[in-house]
This record gives C-alpha cells, structure tokens and sequence, in this order.
C-alpha cells in the first residue's frame, strides 16, 4: 500500500495502522503523536488507515493533539467518577478551548470538596496507563451495553443515532465510554490537568430539563503549561473589569436595582462622558447630524420594523391592546425612531447621504445568569447610527463606518486586540430573517465585495447576521477569553420599504434607499470595561477622571500646592489638592492604587523656585520641573489623545 506523507510516496504493508507508520517514520518522535490525518481527517492511531492516502500527524503540542488530550482527560475524569460514585449517570464530556467537562446526573448532591477525591482517582486510573482501546459495534450492541451498565443518557444518545450508523466505544481497563473519539492512546499520557470547578447545567440546555452537575477540569501536555495557564488566568482575574472597576469606584451593582443595571459612579461617569463628548464631536465633523429621540414607543412602530416578530423574546413591553389601551415597548434599538428624521419631509437625492447619529439609551431583556460586569447589560448607551445612502453610495460610506470604527479603536487602544466577522444569515433557519434567497446572496455578494476591495481580513459566520441584513462585527475578546461584539456595521436592504422611506432620484422617480445601521464605538458601558482589563485601570491620561492629584510635603506648602492646583484647573485639567492630614508616603500610596496617572509634589525648595516635582504612573520622578511646560506637555498629551504617559 503506497501513502503520501510530506509530498513523498511510502510503501506501507497492508493494513497498517496510524501508529505503525508513525513509529516507522518517526522514531523517537513516534511517543509525541496522537492522532493521524487521514487525507485530512483526523483519525485514532491505532485505526487501520485501509487504503492508499495522504496522511500527516497529530502530536501532542498541537492544537488539535491538546483538545484530542482534553477529551480523553474528560474521559479519565468520568472514569473515576464512575469508580467512587457507581450510581451517577453519564451525559456527555467534550473537550474545551483550555480544558473539559462532563455532565453528570449524581443520585446525592456533591460541592467542590468532593473536587480533590475525584482527581486522585484520575491520578490513579493515569497511573495504571491503561490502553484506550476503539471498538466498532452495531446499534443494537450499544443498547445492550448501556442498559446493563443502566446508562439512561446514554440509552438516549444511541437511540438519536440513525440505524446503520456506525458506532464506537473506547475501553481503558474494564470502563468504557460511548464516543467518536479519537483519543490518547493510553491514560498514562495525560499527565498535567486539574479539576476547576462544579456548575449546574440543565439538560441539552434546556430550562425545562433536569439540571445536572457539571464538572470542569483543565489538561496540558506538561505541567510546565498547565503552571503558566494558571499564571495567566490569574492575571485575567486582577485585570478583570469587575474587580478593578469596583476597587477604583468606577461602578457598583446593587442587588435592589437588579443583575445588569449597574450604577455608575463619578469615576465611570466622567470617563463615558468623555468618550462621548469625543465620539459625537468626531462624528459632527465628519458630517453627521444629532438626533435625540424617545426611549419608550406604542409597539405599532416595532410592528413595522419587524422587531416585534423578530426580536420580542428580548424587549421589554407592557399595556394591554383594545380601545383607549396602548402596548408600549422600551426600545432595544433607535432605528426606527431616527427613520422618522428621514421621513419628516420628502426627501431628493440631493439630501443622500443622511448621515444621523445619537447617543442611545438601550434596553434589552437579558436573562439575569447571562448578565456581566459591564459586558452584558439590560440597559446600557450606544454610539448608534443610520445612514441612508443612494445604492451608488453604499460602498463609500460603508467605508466611511469602518474608518471612523477603525479611528476610534486605534484612539483608545483596542485596535490590535479585534478581528472581523463577516455575518450572513443561515438558510436553513430562514424563520430568523425577513426577505426571499435571491435578495439575501445579492446583497451579501456586494458587503464581501465591499470588504475585499477595502482590504479587510474577515472570516465569515451563518447565522450571526441580523434579521434583517448581513453585518460586519467588530469582536473582541475579554481577559477571559470569552469574544463579544464592540462594533457593528450592517446592511440594511429591506425595513426602508416598510416605512416608506422613498426619496426622488434625478430622474424624478421614487427610489427606495438602502440603511447602513452602525456604531462608532459600540456601547459605552462594554468598550469601558475593555479599557479598564487593557490597562489594567492605567487609564490614557485623556480618558482619566482624575488626571493629577497635587500633595504638598506639609501643612506649611498647602497655599502653594493651591496655587499649582488652580493653574491646572484653569488649564482645563481634572486636578485636586490632597490636604489630609496623613503622611506624605501615604498619600502617594494612595494615588497609586487609585492609577491618578500625575502626582504633583511640592514643597519647600518648589515653592521658593516657582517650580513642582513630579512622580509618573510607576514610580518615575522629575524634578525642577517648569511648571507652565508641564502644562504645555499635558495640554499636547490630551490634544493628540495619546496613549502614552510623558
């Protein structure tokens, strides 16, 4: 039998396995595999590969050979479960990004003490090194094998299984578990993990199912690895929006108010504030015009749009219909309200393109599990935006969406932490969308045209798209790991006609408008707390509530620290004078944790020369320093919004 490996033909004998090639070709090396790609398929090692192919191999540092170690870990982790608790019933265990879980139905309720006794009987079972066997067996096989062991989950699984569907089980001493595989070879190769933590999960994640326990655990190739995730994610957890958005007072949450309705303190206030001063002065230049529009409507006009089919499950509305009743609905978005600028009078192409901006109160049903920090809330402030746009202006004002989405990113920093999705709607759920096939491929042809004739790196997602229109999303991830959207530009080729939004062309003819729904900057409360985990809470000094805090030495320099103080106001500086009766060294302790970017000393030898001392966001000192250049060198800092601190 000939195989293809690395562009070379290799005679094989007949049969041969995965593992025999690979211990023929490898050497040493052959120990590190895990998995063989069987003309791009990745199958278990030991399986026979049948036939001449192009093959190549999966080791265990790879992407695919870690998740591979990760699925075979969450096997271990069942086993051992199965040894202490022979009542608990199995569901499912898949491999994850950094690790696994399994959902298991326990007969007696377990916590996370119960955590250490699981992971010394994986330790034992990795000891033992047992062969991860791979069986082939009929449907009928499968059934007889989960009744005996009363598997009820399992029974169900193979019964969604379609007749003549071949079926595997892999065995690692007498337990074995249902499954496609692949995995390790033997136990004894999953030497690095740790059980993490218990979480409840309902059924197939339905709410209407019994809730199990799940149980999560991480696995690496060595123990070097799984120390430096941990190292990491310990890290992510000091950078996490929550905790240094709560320790520097930039928001609390209050459980009188509710789960995704935070109140924000002056702190968070005044940086929102700012941002938002930036982004509709940006946006006035860039010829946008203010609206400002209710945030309450009757539900007729989300009848309209389509958004009371669409996208109900996620509004909050109230009211009774039948005469003299209204049914209201807070908005979970302004495009039909700013439409209603467009349609105040009749409009001619000389009026395209409208460009209509506003900062946006939102209000969206999330439910209180779902609800984050800053990330995921029930009301939270846009930058939102609809441009009405002639079809021969669709492209350059796309563009004109991203650059200004790209100008912003790069301002505050983000830019190098984002990716592009392109979204499209899924066919084969059409009941999400409005609009036929042949409108859909047309419009989503001309946005990836778009996107490759401006050059931008995408990869594309079914069904991300809204209901009505493919987007391009912004994503980023927080220091979790976990990806959300910041920004967002979409194609609106249908809700025009539903509102009558026509204008008349050179021609005199009535033509329908497309809509390019956007954000500048995404919601203010979300794109803060990814500021607050990019810096650590080291604000950009433009973007700080508390820019210096001025401390003199003593009691006696107290006027002169004033002085300093009312000269960086004026200046238009957010500066303070910190006259506490406390030790100098605290004070500077104290504006530290509190990351005040400039703290402004002063003392006897300052005042006597007109001039201050300066300590830097970590630990840098000037002295002797000229007080109307510092000014001049702040001024230019706040100007050109730069990220560095000079």
């Amino acid at each position: 039998m000939v195989i293809r490996y690395k562009n070379s033909n290799i005679d094989v004998a007949e049969n041969a396995s995965g593992a025999d090639v690979a211990k023929e070709l490898l050497g040493a090396d052959e120990k590190k595999i895990v998995a063989v790609k069987k003309n791009g398929q990745i199958q278990d090692l030991f399986m026979p590969l049948g036939e001449s192919c192009e093959i190549d191999f999966v080791s265990l540092e790879s992407e695919e050979g870690k998740r591979i170690l990760r699925h075979s870990a969450a096997h271990v982790m069942a086993h051992a479960i199965k040894t202490i608790y022979p009542t608990a019933k199995l569901t499912i265990g898949p491999a994850t990004d950094d690790g696994f879980f399994y959902d298991i139905d326990f007969k007696s309720q377990i916590g996370e003490g119960d955590l250490e006794k699981i992971e010394n009987e994986m330790k034992s079972i990795v000891k033992a090194n047992f062969r991860i066997e791979r069986k082939e067996i009929s449907r009928k096989e499968a059934l007889e094998m989960a009744e005996e062991e009363d598997e009820t989950y399992k029974i169900d699984i193979i019964k969604q299984i379609p007749d003549g569907e071949k079926i595997t089980i892999y065995k690692q001493g007498e337990w074995f578990d249902i499954c496609r595989g692949p995995h390790v070879r033997s136990t004894g190769m999953i030497k690095a993990f740790k059980l993490t933590k218990i979480a409840g999960a309902y059924l197939h994640g339905d709410q209407k199912n019994k809730m199990l326990t799940r149980i999560y655990g991480v696995a690496f190739p060595s123990k070097a690895e799984m120390e430096e995730y941990f190292a990491r994610l310990e890290e992510a957890k000091q950078r996490d929006h929550v905790k240094i958005g709560r320790e520097l007072e930039y928001f609390t949450t209050v459980d009188i108010i509710g789960q995704g309705l935070p109140v924000m303190l002056p702190r968070g206030a005044k940086t929102i504030q700012l941002m938002q001063r930036f982004v509709e002065d940006e946006e006035e230049r860039r010829g946008y015009l203010l609206t400002k529009t209710p945030y309450m409507t009757k539900s007729d006009l989300f009848k309209v749009s389509g958004h009371l089919d669409h996208y109900r499950d996620s509004m909050y509305i109230w009211g009774e219909e039948g005469v003299d009743k209204e049914v209201m609905c807070l908005r979970p978005m302004t495009c039909p309200f700013q439409y209603q600028v467009f349609l105040n009078k009749l409009r001619s192409y000389k009026d395209l393109p409208m460009r209509l901006g506003e900062t946006s109160t939102l209000f969206r049903k999330e439910a209180s599990g779902e609800c984050h920090g800053l990330i995921r809330l029930r009301q939270f402030t846009i930058s939102e935006g609809h441009l009405i746009v002639a079809p021969s202006q669709l492209e350059e004002e796309f563009k004109g969406c991203l650059d200004l989405a790209i100008y912003m990113l790069k301002t505050l920093g983000l830019y190098e932490d984002v990716s592009f999705r392109f979204s499209k709607w899924d066919e084969n759920n059409r009941e999400k969308y409005i609009g036929d096939k042949k409108d859909w491929e047309r419009v989503q042809g001309e946005m990836r045209k778009i996107l490759n004739d401006l050059g931008v790196e995408y990869f594309e997602a079914d069904g991300e798209a809204a209901f009505y229109g493919p987007k391009l999303d912004i994503q980023i991830k927080n220091v979790h790991g976990k990806e959300d959207t910041i920004i967002t530009i979409q194609i609106d080729f249908q809700i025009a006609e539903r509102f009558g939004m026509y204008y008349v062309d050179e021609n005199g003819q009535k033509k329908l408008p497309y809509i390019i729904h956007r954000t500048s900057i995404g919601c203010y409360e979300r794109t803060l707390a990814y500021l607050l985990e990019k810096y650590a809470g080291n604000l950009p000094l433009w973007m700080c509530a508390d820019q210096l805090v001025v401390i003199p030495v003593s009691e006696k320099f107290e006027e002169y620290a004033k002085k300093i103080n009312d000269k960086l106001v004026f200046n238009g500086f957010r500066s303070k004078v910190d006259t506490r009766s406390e030790k100098m060294g605290y004070k500077i302790r104290e504006a530290q944790l509190q990351k005040i970017p400039y703290m402004v000393i002063v003392g006897e030898k300052e005042e006597q020369s007109g001039t201050i001392s300066v300590r830097k966001r970590g630990n840098i000192e000037e002295k002797d320093v000229n007080v109307d250049e510092f000014v001049m060198r702040l001024a230019e800092l706040v100007r050109t919004k730069s990220l560095e601190i000079k």
